[in-house]
Order: C-alpha cells, then sequence, then structure tokens
C-alpha cells in the first residue's frame, strides 16, 4: 500500500476553536510583531483596524499548534485502529496566504484543514506529494486566515 493510498482527496479535519484574548495577543505582538495595533488597544483604535487585533502571524502560529495535536491524535487513532500511519516529511511551502479578516480581542476561531490533492513525484518515486487547504472562520462565520500548503509523503 502507498502512502498516497492513506489520504482521502476531500476529508477535512476540525482543528478546534481557539480564543484569543487580549493579554494573548499582546505578549505574541511583543515577541513577534510588535506593532501598534497589535500592542495597543489605545493606538489600535485610531488604527485602519478600529481594535486591538492579532498578528496574522499569530493566528498562523496557532493553527500549526493546532495542526500537530491534531496529527498525533490521528496517528494515534490509525494505530488502534490497526490502520496504516502516513508518513509525512516536511512541507515544500505554503501559497496563497490571506487574512482576510482581522482577528480582535475575544474572537473565537475554528480551524480547519482539507485535503485537496495527491500525486507520486517525477523525480523521486520514494516519496508523493499531498495538496491541502488550511482555514480558520472567526465565530461570525467569517474567513480569517486561509492557505494552500503541500508536503511530501512516503510511498
Amino acid at each position: 500500500m502507498s502512502g498516497l493510498d492513506t489520504i482521502t482527496i476531500g476529508e477535512r479535519f476540525d482543528y478546534g476553536t481557539h480564543d484569543f484574548t487580549a493579554e494573548e495577543i499582546v505578549r505574541f505582538a511583543r515577541k513577534f510583531d510588535p506593532q501598534p495595533f497589535h500592542l495597543d488597544p489605545v493606538a489600535a483604535r485610531d488604527s485602519l483596524f478600529g481594535a486591538l487585533c492579532a498578528s496574522g502571524w499569530h493566528t498562523a502560529a496557532v493553527w500549526m499548534q493546532k495542526h500537530v495535536a491534531h496529527r498525533k491524535a490521528w496517528f494515534d487513532s490509525l494505530r488502534e485502529g490497526g490502520h496504516p500511519v502516513p508518513q509525512f516529511g516536511p512541507a515544500l511551502g505554503i501559497t496563497d496566504l490571506k487574512w482576510p479578516k482581522p482577528v480582535f480581542a475575544d474572537d473565537t476561531v475554528h480551524y480547519f484543514h482539507e485535503f485537496t490533492g495527491k500525486r507520486e513525484r517525477r523525480d523521486n518515486r520514494e516519496w508523493g506529494i499531498v495538496e491541502t487547504v488550511s482555514e480558520g472562520y472567526n465565530q461570525h462565520g467569517n474567513l480569517v486566515i486561509s492557505f494552500n500548503n503541500a508536503a511530501l509523503l512516503k510511498l
């Protein structure tokens, strides 16, 4: 059985939700994205955003945390059921990263991940490529982050 056989195109994973607090937004911004609209509610009020909002990189970092936790639980479930566990290699890159709406303090983002493609590599028959789309929606159903990804998968 090929590793690609373990992937079902259209399979969508629910990664759960994350609540973005003002304290967490500021803490992340201090370390990684120190812009006024991520650091100071007063400065944010006078910005294009109108209120304190999370860095897009913060929303992406939370997605990654959810992704790693979900992958571990998924693999554990496959093992317990006696099913083959796919062996992923490194990601090949992210494309079309978008933050169409800001994530404000006290927003809750619901994250998802879906398999959209799979194929063998022409240059290396030991590894295939899996393509995905990932998204996050706020509590109002607005898309706040989306991106496409490709990763290697052992055949």
